[in-house]
């Protein structure tokens, strides 16, 4: 019989692992695979906070191209990658009635001591008829006949010291295809769209200086995210013995007639490259060809395409592309050509004429695609142009409720915060401030125009501090160097 104590289950089944010869890790190695793993989170959020507010976006680019996974440590894009939209205003019904505005309204334009009015555009502006004596104009081919081709006399060299042949009379009426030779391609360095791309046109006539001279006075910090039309025209009169004009509402027609009279011209459209999201973008046209609905361009981040006869866009995809920007072109031209650019350009010749035909063409797409944000957005761009601003806001207002905009749109386009300003609507403009900021600080007229908000509330100091700020991304940029200097 077996002993009931035989039943029982040994003790050594409840012993302690410490009475079994095992011991528990001790205190100091918990807490030190704890402490690692903290340093490891901390490490991690440093090198996010680093990369987004320390680094340059330049330098952040230079990380990705070794690191590709990195990209994802950029700042999240706006959901949907479109701008966010701002309060309904109480007018906001105001924008149907732009699309039935007459065409043939006078608009005022400057102080009450100053006031000129722009003619309706069924009016035809003056024309200054050509010289008699034939302009000259650098490497221009086109489909005209080998006896137009053989009455072309030879001329001299020009200034820009290329040999040049005389011009035909102006071809108002453009060839079936042309294009202009003599432009040096530029590949642009690091966010230098702008300057690369007007430093090829001006290569046409033999400019010698590279793109990094045109950024040093155009974008000194580098990080700049934005050079206006304007301002490029501007340094062409400024750093060159040629001229140059920037207009909006240009067409397709006009285009090529620039070029089949032999001048370059630069146009500002929106892109889609690759990898990136939605962006402004300059290029230079240098061809066109009818036959295959066609135009060519050298591009300053995509090159000269297959053959260097330049990167092909078909005719709608290029006006598509122009539509963001309110199809805004930049001529540059040769001073002894004035007369014959007045001439091809008509009623674009005058800024107010080119801001009316440009509403025509926004006013007929907004009634075509109510949704259109484009459309929307260039009415205000155009009545910003007329000094309407009350109905230029009304159309601000309804591009920015489609919900359709790019979020980099107010990057590159300011009408809407004069509109908004100029109607005492300084919430509106704050909001727009504040957006761009949070998308990115190297955006000197936003802090332009939140320093003239700041200024008509009163806050005097907060205004001088937002227009140094903006002069300390572009020490060039004289609207915020005369307010400030207003200010004291």
């Amino acid at each position: 019989m077996r002993n009931l104590h035989d039943t029982q289950p040994s003790r050594s089944l409840y012993l302690k692992p410490r009475d079994q010869g095992l011991s528990a890790p001790p205190r100091i190695l918990f807490w030190g695979v704890i402490i690692f793993f903290a340093l490891v989170l901390l490490g991690i959020a440093g090198v996010v906070f680093g990369f987004r507010e320390i680094l340059q976006p330049a330098q952040q680019q230079r990380v990705i191209d070794q690191l590709p996974f990195m990209r994802m440590l950029r700042r999240p894009t706006p959901q949907g990658g479109v701008f966010p939209t701002l309060e309904p205003p109480a007018n906001a019904d105001d924008a149907l009635a732009l699309l039935d505005m007459p065409l043939d309204f006078a608009t005022p334009i400057g102080t009450d001591d100053d006031v000129k009015v722009v003619a309706s555009p069924t009016q035809s502006p003056t024309l200054v008829p050509p010289s008699n004596t034939p302009a000259p104009t650098i490497g221009v081919e086109t489909t005209a006949t080998v006896a137009e081709q053989s009455a072309a006399p030879a001329s001299n060299q020009t200034g820009a010291g290329l040999l040049a042949t005389a011009a035909p009379p102006a071809r108002k009426t453009p060839p079936p295809s042309a294009r202009i030779s003599g432009v040096r391609h530029q590949q642009q360095t690091w966010n230098n769209c702008g300057p690369a791309t007007i430093t090829m046109a001006l290569s046409y006539y033999g400019w010698q200086h590279d793109q990094a001279f045109a950024r040093t006075r155009l974008k000194p910090n580098r990080e700049d995210k934005n050079v206006s039309p304007h301002e490029l025209a501007g340094f062409v009169e400024d750093e060159s013995f040629v001229k140059a004009l920037a207009r909006m509402g240009g067409t397709l027609e006009l285009l090529k007639r620039l070029v089949a009279n032999g001048f370059p011209v630069v146009i500002e459209t929106g892109e889609m490259f690759e990898a990136y999201d939605w962006i402004g973008h300059y290029r230079v046209l240098v061809a066109y060809d009818d036959s295959y609905q066609t135009m060519f361009f050298f591009d300053s981040f995509l090159g000269v395409g297959e053959g260097a006869q330049g990167i092909a866009k078909s005719y709608a995809q290029v006006d598509s592309d122009w539509r963001a920007f309110n199809r805004t072109f930049i001529v540059v031209y040769e001073p002894q050509r004035e007369d014959l650019l007045r001439t091809l350009l008509g009623e674009h010749w005058d800024e107010s004429g080119a801001a009316l035909l440009a509403f025509e063409t926004a006013q007929d797409e907004a009634r075509r695609e109510p949704q259109s944000p484009f459309a929307w957005f260039n009415m205000g761009t155009s009545l910003v142009a007329l000094g309407r601003h009350q109905e230029a806001a009304a159309a601000y207002d309804q591009a920015n409720h489609t919900g359709k905009l790019p979020w980099r749109m107010y990057w590159y386009q300011f009408g809407a915060f004069e509109a908004y300003y100029e109607l005492g609507r300084y919430d509106d403009v704050l909001s727009l401030a504040k957006i761009n900021q949070n998308n990115s600080r190297e955006l000197e007229e936003t802090y332009y125009w939140q320093g003239r908000v700041q200024e008509a509330q009163g806050k005097i100091q907060q205004a001088a501090s937002s227009y140094r700020r903006a002069l300390t991304y572009n020490p060039n940029y004289e609207d915020a160097r005369a307010a400030l200097d207003n200010l004291s």
